[in-house]
């Protein structure tokens, strides 16, 4: 949410079934038991009781506080925070997402702070729900390292976005990282086709789940440019970190000389792996020296608000 409300920019990603995209058939030998995703949800959980701890609405607002049983605990009142949680002044002191504070007092780590933080239970429930949805299946066949790359990565790349276009409300939430391991979904499909069964029908479902996400991202109070920026990061590296070899690969040595496999993967997927490394390295790097160099994204790209908001009859857009 923008404007003068708390910001969850980018957190309206209710209910999505995203098991639903992969109704394909996993030719991947191991198995890898997932721990890193709830590792991510409770961290993500500590953060929340954290912020609430260091709010303390009592001791601001003793009158209009949500839940005053809670104490400290207790919630922002709804006419400054409809999604029950703290106060913005609270997210900009432990690390939300403000583009005045990254670029003229040099804090970076806002860029990976804000992934952490939620704006509310709403926020916090709805991406905690996805993130174990998506993630737990990905890590149980791709391993926690590079899903753990994927979804780091994806949340940086998201606020590097947001951070060019959006300059003046802050940030928090995982939407970024989780868009970008939907993105390393769609990617791990392509590079892997050959060895997926229904490849049409799952191709088309993940392409259905996309595009829903991102047109959500048009609605007013929400922040698009990080889901973007984050399902591109993520689809880039998909290609990098999640190739599978080819079939014949693991069973090469059992088979006759002249017929074993000499490369573990196909010709398109290196292609497809240095062209993105090479993308993702320079959007980067021209990402980063346009931030820190304080350059607002539309004055190189008029349109690019339609991204994120497209006013209607019934809505007009922040003039961000």
């Amino acid at each position: 949410m923008r404007g003068g409300d708390i910001e969850s920019r980018g957190d309206k990603d209710r209910g999505r079934n995203y098991a639903s995209s992969y109704a394909v058939e996993d030719h991947r030998d191991t198995t890898w038991i997932s721990w890193l995703i709830p590792l991510f949800v409770v961290a993500n959980v500590v953060m929340f009781v954290v912020v609430m701890y260091f709010n303390n609405c009592p001791k601001h607002d003793n009158s209009g506080c949500v839940a005053r049983f809670l104490g400290r605990f207790s919630f922002q009142p709804l006419r400054e925070n409809p999604l029950f949680g703290p106060s913005s002044s609270t997210l900009q002191r432990l690390g939300a997402l403000e583009w005045k504070k990254v670029v003229r007092q040099h804090q970076g780590w806002r860029l990976i702070t804000c992934i952490w933080l939620h704006a509310g239970v709403i926020h916090l429930i709805a991406n905690m729900l996805s993130l174990v949805i998506i993630g737990i299946r990905l890590e149980q066949q791709c391993g926690f390292v590079r899903i753990g790359i994927i979804y780091l990565f994806s949340g940086v790349g998201g606020s590097i976005l947001s951070s060019l276009f959006i300059q003046r409300s802050i940030s928090v939430g995982a939407s970024g990282a989780l868009f970008g391991l939907l993105g390393a979904m769609l990617s791990e499909l392509i590079t892997n086709w050959s060895i997926y069964t229904n490849k049409v029908c799952a191709l088309l479902t993940l392409l259905v789940i996309v595009v829903i996400n991102l047109a959500v991202g048009i609605l007013p109070h929400v922040d698009n440019f990080a889901h973007i920026g984050g399902f591109l990061t993520g689809f880039l590296l998909g290609f990098v970190l999640l190739p599978r070899p080819q079939l014949g690969w693991m069973e090469r040595r059992n088979r006759p000389a002249g017929v074993r496999v000499n490369s573990k993967y196909k010709g398109y997927q290196y292609v497809l792996g240095l062209l993105s490394l090479m993308l993702l390295v320079a959007g980067f790097i021209v990402g980063l020296v346009m931030l820190f160099r304080g350059v607002n994204g539309y004055d190189h790209c008029h349109w690019c608000h339609y991204l994120s908001c497209v006013p209607t009859s019934k809505w007009k857009c922040d003039g961000n």
